[in-house]
């Protein structure tokens, strides 16, 4: 399911939870519904009422920083990239096709990253083929001195820190939040809401309140959710650095 799937099933369950506990106000008996019962059920669910916003709270960290590391990666390697094409200039016209592979690996990885314009897809891994063309092109360079060895040798490992960080970045994407600890959340809030709905009076005011609370708790887990979802998301990350680069090449 989507994201946004997801989050209105959280939020038919929430306000679900609260419209059925005003209904069994009406079917319980008046002893059950006592000063006393209501201080009861009120520790109780005041126990789970902290233990939902808790989790919630951790998850809400966890995703942003998740997206914040997507994003310091994705500069990283747009900043490589960059570093990389500059040493081959700084090598001379002998590597010129290394340059001309580099670009198109900024060109594939731009469209692998941002599966936006083609809906439903998640980023794809990175293409090994193209990584083999631009090691390659570097492995045929053949230096004339020591400055050459220098540059050819910094390519070479900048090469292989764009390789570690891009494979990092797609292996994150494929451990998204668990769906069953999201589903105990919801559980949770459910039980929470249904237990306000059975100590509290049927009005418009009430009912109004019961939804907004919903859609609050419903928006944090789409915004859970969004962030873990970076590159094809509502919240997904812009591409201008790696496209900022990708106009620096080859100059």
């Amino acid at each position: 399911m989507k994201s946004v799937e997801i989050s209105i099933v959280a939020f038919a369950c929430m306000f679900g939870g609260a419209m059925l506990g005003m209904y069994l106000r009406t079917r319980v008996p008046e002893d059950h519904l006592s000063a006393e019962s209501k201080g009861s059920v009120s520790v109780g669910i005041g126990i789970i009422g902290t233990m939902a916003g808790l989790v919630l709270g951790l998850l809400v960290a966890s995703a942003v920083g998740f997206y914040a590391s997507q994003k310091h990666e994705l500069t990283a390697i747009s900043a490589k990239f960059l570093m990389m094409d500059r040493l081959l200039a700084y090598y001379g016209p002998e590597a010129w096709p290394a340059r001309v592979a580099l670009r198109d690996r900024v060109s594939d990885t731009l469209a692998r990253l941002w599966p936006n314009e083609r809906p439903g897809q998640r980023p794809l891994p990175p293409d090994v083929s193209a990584s083999d063309a631009l090691y390659e092109n570097l492995r045929r360079l053949a230096p004339q001195n020591d400055s050459q060895r220098s540059l050819k040798a910094s390519a070479w490992n900048v090469g292989l820190d764009i390789a570690n960080t891009r494979w990092l970045m797609f292996e994150q994407q494929s451990f998204p939040i668990p769906k069953k600890l999201l589903a105990v959340v919801v559980f949770w809030f459910m039980v929470v809401f249904a237990s306000f709905g059975l100590h509290a009076p049927r009005n418009l005011t009430v009912i109004i309140t019961f939804f907004l609370c919903a859609v609050s708790v419903a928006t944090a887990i789409l915004l859970i959710l969004e962030l873990y979802n970076p590159f094809s998301g509502l919240i997904h990350l812009p591409s201008d650095p790696l496209r900022d680069t990708l106009a620096q090449l080859g100059r």
